[in-house]
């Protein structure tokens, strides 16, 4: 399992402040959904966090979630964001909840309040302040009375025994006690007792079934990507497969749906958990990390949840009957009594393709898809068939400048070591998590060592290797103030062995270490006392052997100085003397850069090209863009995959993409962080990259794609969104659609036949109808958005008899 974990859910309907809330809903339940005001709901909900987004995006990220056919917004309520020492309190910024509800509110949605305020989520310790873990006898996670918050415990209450199983029962006792008015639901808690709800979280939740029958099936999270660690490989899920679950979902019953992520946004600053959670949180999700939908898979969605709303009547208030149409293949249909009817049949099969009869027609089933009969007979949706189409997105660079001319860099370089006076001297090694108390991602330790000028190594030119062994997360190794090296846990995996040969001279060498957090843990039993930082220090091929330093008295200082003094926030820019240079150095560890800057043209968004970069923190005007580390995977390019099959059940190793390259490379820089110019951009390098190829990049849709095969669903829905069905089209559509302002300016590709390939990469086949061309361009050019009918006006249907015949169109936006 992954670290993210869920949680006691409840579900306010806001029309107030989030402190006077006014629940303008009753808010019931039974054995098969929701009740609101007295009517069943079947609702789809998306997950999206605030605080990793920014006020500014929050109004667009919402509309689309809602253009997407969404009906609920989901959130946890990130504690250490909120109360950032004890009685210290913050709700500006992208912490600002109470903007956020009513935002939700204002779009005519509900919002699902997951208040935690113990989250996981990826986020840094679990979204827990740090400073609680120091407050004598707190012991997190179970019956103990300085921590009584949880989130989705089930599979960690048998760690704590008895106190694990008293603590879930208080939480749903206290929470009950409340007396909100609204249900209270418990993640994956198999012990929950009425009259809470207990829920799943998986890729797949079609059979889960809840503990008591009184109590209606929720999937609190359905996981539609994956979150990425630095080194680690980029994970994607399949829309078809997406779709796949959650039409299961719905066709066994179930009722509320919600997905973590529908926007997974950006870890600013040093929210990410861990250890090495990346600084984006895209999640492969349906609204991509820059607030972009990603097509097809928000598209794919969309038309799913279109299709199942048009069965929300009959399947919370019908019948339902089971029927098997052969092996891996069975339809569950929904009757009522006023006659209304619904069908769901399902190809489970991963491999083969089936026809089966139903009710005296016959219908085709891909491997591994569900097709939606809203009236028993026509099929509007199958998960396997994609008609959405595909957005061409591409990070297109801009120079760094400054008022129209080449960027003028300051530069500030720290010393390699203790800075001021350290903060104490202790015989051996400290845990670094206790000592800095996530106040700083940086501990440096000091000590020395004397070489005999007898040395063998001296005489031979040869080298002393270093050898340290750490619990984790990572280090910069330096000696008489010169960079030695970085050592690296693995993703999860923190602790790590580190050798390399070093330079020591004849006399007193110095040795420094800076130890390093890469974002705290976020879950599991007792992870509060999961620490990290060096546990050994040993030299080999000395005179004697090898000498071993972890006993000698060493030197720490928390934090670095730059940032002690902040000086990547405005006020704080004079602490330090600056030195200007048109050419700032390269590959130096341990320097500040500063640079002026205008703002990107246009509006897209923006984002910062750090691959040239080692490791290390960047600012915008005081504005934490957070960590950039653009390590290489460390897998091999045979662990990742050209083309992912959809078909059989999914895991995050699945589908991954970026074997052997960065894991992150583009960074998110919000636009409402920019003013028009005179932007301060500030970075810590802590191991050496180069700050001239350094640039932004504009996340631009620049093309469309649509690719529709003839026997994709063919009934249509009304482009007015309402519940019915128009039966008078019996041809596929093919949709191109270009974003904001911008039109069809060129088609690139048109193929009707039997085209090969992706958006960006189609290839004509050998049936190829040599009209394509003219008919897409006579019904799209300079047009924001088209169709194009799969009809015998348009196309040669007779054209390669025996053939599935389809059509891939390739546009150009401008």
């Amino acid at each position: 399992m992954k670290g993210k974990l869920c949680i006691l859910m409840r579900f306010f309907f806001l029309h107030a402040s989030f402190f006077t809330l006014v629940l303008g809903s009753n808010v019931s339940y039974d054995g098969r959904s929701l009740i609101i005001d007295g009517q069943r709901k079947l609702l789809i909900s998306a997950s999206i966090h605030y605080p990793r987004s920014v006020p500014a995006m929050w109004p667009g990220l919402v509309k689309a979630a809602k253009e997407g056919g969404v009906d609920v917004i989901e959130t946890y309520v990130f504690w250490n964001g909120h109360e950032l020492s004890p009685g210290n309190y913050y709700f500006g910024g992208r912490f600002n909840l109470v903007k956020f509800a009513k935002i939700v509110q204002q779009a005519g949605m509900y919002l699902i309040l997951r208040i935690g305020p113990f989250v996981a989520a990826e986020w840094n310790y679990g979204g827990v302040p740090v400073w609680l873990h120091y407050i004598p006898g707190t012991v997190f996670r179970t019956y103990n009375e300085p921590f009584m918050v949880e989130n989705e415990y089930g599979y960690y209450e048998s760690s704590y025994g008895e106190g694990g199983k008293k603590y879930a029962q208080w939480a749903a006792k206290m929470a009950v006690a409340q007396n909100t008015g609204v249900p209270w639901i418990m993640c994956q808690q198999w012990d929950a007792p009425d009259p809470v709800i207990d829920t799943c979280n998986s890729f797949y939740c079609d059979q889960f079934k809840p503990t008591s029958p009184n109590r209606p099936k929720i999937w609190t999270e359905n996981w539609p990507g994956w979150f990425k660690t630095f080194g680690g490989r980029d994970p994607h899920r399949p829309a078809e497969d997406v779709a796949y679950a959650v039409a299961r979902f719905f066709q066994k019953g179930g009722s509320v749906h919600n997905y973590y992520m529908y926007h997974g946004g950006t870890n600013f600053g040093r929210t990410a958990g861990g250890p090495f959670i990346t600084t984006s949180y895209d999640y492969d999700a349906p609204i991509d990390e820059y607030g972009l939908p990603r097509l097809p898979k928000w598209g794919h969605l969309k038309e799913l949840h279109k299709a199942i709303k048009l069965c929300e009547s009959v399947l919370l208030n019908g019948k339902s009957v089971n029927i098997s149409l052969g092996p891996s293949v069975e339809a569950d249909v929904y009757t009522d009594s006023s006659g209304a009817c619904a069908a769901f049949i399902a190809n489970v099969d991963d491999k083969n393709d089936k026809t089966v009869e139903f009710r005296n027609a016959s219908y085709h089933l891909p491997a591994w898809s569900v097709s939606i009969l809203p009236d028993c007979k026509n099929v509007v949706f199958n998960t396997a068939k994609v008609t959405s189409h595909v957005n061409v997105v591409a990070m297109v660079p801009e120079k760094l400048r400054q008022l129209g001319k080449h960027v003028k860099w300051d530069v500030f370089k720290e010393n390699a070591g203790i800075w001021g006076q350290a903060d104490f001297v202790k015989n051996g090694f400290v845990d670094h998590i206790n000592t800095t108390k996530d106040t700083t991602d940086y501990l440096w330790q000091t000590t020395s060592i004397l070489v005999d000028e007898n040395e063998e190594f001296l005489k031979k030119g040869s080298k002393p290797v270093l050898l340290i062994e750490s619990k984790g997360h990572a280090l910069h190794a330096f000696v008489n103030l010169e960079y030695q090296g970085t050592g690296t846990g693995n993703g999860t995996h923190s602790p790590f062995n580190f050798t390399n040969p070093v330079s020591l001279r004849a006399g007193k060498n110095e040795i420094a270490l800076l130890s390093l957090a890469v974002g705290l843990p976020t879950a599991g039993p007792f992870y509060e006392f999961v620490g990290a930082g060096v546990t050994s220090v040993k030299i080999k091929g000395l005179n004697n052997g090898t000498i071993d330093l972890s006993s000698h008295a060493w030197s720490y200082k928390i934090g670095v100085q730059g940032e002690h003094l902040q000086i990547y926030q405005e006020d704080g820019l004079n602490n330090v003397k600056w030195t200007s240079s048109s050419k700032p150095p390269k590959r130096q560890p341990l320097t500040w850069y500063k640079a002026i800057v205008d703002a990107p043209p246009g509006d897209e968004p923006v984002g910062l090209d750090m691959l040239h970069m080692g490791k290390g923190l960047a600012w915008l005007n005081g504005e934490e863009i957070g960590r950039y580390w653009p390590r290489i995977s460390e897998f091999k390019k045979e662990d990742c995959v050209q083309e992912c099959d959809y078909r059989g059940k999914f895991d995050p190793d699945k589908c991954d993409t970026g074997c052997g390259e960065p894991t992150q490379k583009w960074y998110h820089v919000p636009r409402s962080w920019f003013k028009p110019s005179g932007n301060i951009l500030v970075f810590f390098e802590e191991k050496g990259g180069d700050p001239t190829k350094i640039r932004f990049v504009r996340r631009e849709v620049s093309g469309a794609c649509a690719l529709v095969a003839e026997d994709y669903p063919s009934v249509r829905f009304h482009s007015q969104g309402d519940d019915k069905v128009e039966n008078n089209k019996n041809t596929p559509l093919a949709h191109v659609m270009c974003p904001g302002d911008t039109i069809i300016s060129a088609i690139k590709f048109a193929s009707f036949g039997n085209p090969s390939g992706t958006c960006g990469s189609y290839l004509k086949g050998d049936c190829h109808d040599p009209n394509s061309n003219t008919v897409v361009e006579k019904a799209c050019l300079n047009k924001k958005e088209c169709a194009i009918d799969l009809t015998e006006e348009n196309f040669k249907t007779n054209l390669c008899p025996g053939l599935s015949r389809k059509l891939a169109v390739e546009a150009i936006c401008r």
